[in-house]
């Protein structure tokens, strides 16, 4: 590897997601937000907790209501 072209790795980085659980990661930024983690992303966690943006749940539902109704 060339020596003074990657940037400074960091083994213990704290990444904060909104909900407000942390967890301990890897990398070459010193400390990262995010706004959706395993914890409470509703695919992994069980909870009826829906993330919308622009109306694409009601989309998917509504044609999922004309698939059943056929």
């Amino acid at each position: 590897m060339k020596k003074d072209i990657h940037p400074k790795y960091y083994k213990k980085v704290k990444a904060r997601c909104a909900c407000g659980n942390v967890i301990e990661v890897g990398s070459s930024k010193e400390f990262i937000e995010t706004e959706i983690c395993s914890a409470c992303h509703p695919f992994y966690s069980g909870k009826g907790r829906v993330v919308d943006t622009m109306g694409q749940v009601q989309k998917f539902k509504k044609k999922l209501a004309k698939k059943k109704n056929k």
